[in-house]
């Protein structure tokens, strides 16, 4: 399963592991690494010093490239941007933020530079940017969201050809939908959810189990009518949240509400006052598995179904 993705980043199939905070360290990334894809280190909410060590630990544990998600709102970005050039890590991914104004430092340094894109606007100007690659990503997917569909966005955005492999993201979560994806002109995938479900990610059991137990309907928006989406478990708290932003509660006491949330559920196990960030794929996010193993099924039943869709006659 090469193609140009794979080719670029050196890797063996073409999946990224999203950068989710307090979920993804130096473990997950150097496991997911490891498999076959592209591992990720999120910096979200995290400290420089952190950031720094879990590199090293990546280092430690992998010899194949990884990456770092930047978030560029965060007060510390310069200093991890700093860290990222020093450590001469393999590519970021950005959200959060305007990342034409960071490729030149990057590519500098030596690091590829993968944008995430909610729509078709910034999906031209970013191909047009230097960038090395970019993420198209639906609002199927869990944590912040925008408003297109992954459906929408590929069939929008992958209308036109793109001199930089296009990566799908928002609500992929097996071999299926990456075929899926595939079949639209995505040159690859990356995915959070399905690798919070693995033994090598951090989050807590209690949250793990939570997600492996949840269906279809058991995940809600918060924040949406305020530009501000995120998709996660209804629990307590995305109740209360919800009820102060039907009552129109001020954007100002929401963002307070949402405050050291996730931390709660991914790292403290929280599962009723926290937010348990997970896309809307819920019914085949059902089992915890090394990352080997989920990677190798995941490439197997996007094979079987690329064969399958091959023998389709219209």
């Amino acid at each position: 399963m090469k193609n140009r993705l794979c080719e670029m980043l050196g890797i063996r199939y073409p999946i990224i592991q999203g950068g989710m905070a307090w979920s993804s360290d130096g473990t997950l990334a150097a496991a997911v690494s490891n498999a076959g894809g592209a591992g990720i280190i999120g910096t979200g909410g995290r400290t420089t010093e952190w950031v720094k060590e879990e590199i090293t630990k990546a280092k430690s544990l992998t010899d194949k490239p990884f990456g770092i998600n930047l978030m560029l709102m965060a007060p510390n970005v310069n200093e991890i941007a700093d860290v990222v050039c020093e450590e001469k890590v393999a590519f970021i991914t950005t959200g959060a933020g305007n990342p034409v104004p960071w490729i030149e430092k990057m590519h500098k340094a030596g690091v590829k530079v993968i944008p995430v894109v909610p729509n078709v606007k910034l999906a031209k100007r970013i191909a047009a940017s230097g960038a090395d690659a970019m993420v198209i990503e639906g609002m199927e997917g869990g944590g912040h969201i925008g408003t297109m569909t992954c459906m929408a966005l590929l069939s929008n955005v992958l209308k036109d050809k793109y001199p930089i492999p296009v990566l799908a993201a928002g609500g992929i979560a097996d071999g299926r939908a990456m075929a899926a994806a595939l079949l639209m002109g995505a040159d690859g995938v990356q995915m959070g959810s399905r690798f919070l479900l693995t033994t090598e990610c951090p989050v807590h059991e209690k949250t793990k189990n939570m997600i492996v137990n949840a269906t279809d309907t058991d995940c809600v928006v918060t924040g949406y009518s305020r530009n501000m989406g995120v998709r996660c478990l209804k629990n307590a708290f995305t109740q209360r949240y919800l009820e102060a932003e039907i009552s129109g509660a001020p954007k100002e006491k929401l963002m307070e509400m949402g405050t050291g949330t996730n931390r709660m559920a991914m790292k403290e196990g929280d599962i009723e006052n926290g937010s348990v960030m997970v896309g809307e794929s819920l019914n085949v996010l059902n089992e915890i598995l090394p990352c080997k193993d989920v990677i190798e099924k995941i490439v197997a039943d996007a094979k079987a179904t690329l064969e399958k869709a091959s023998l389709i006659a219209l």
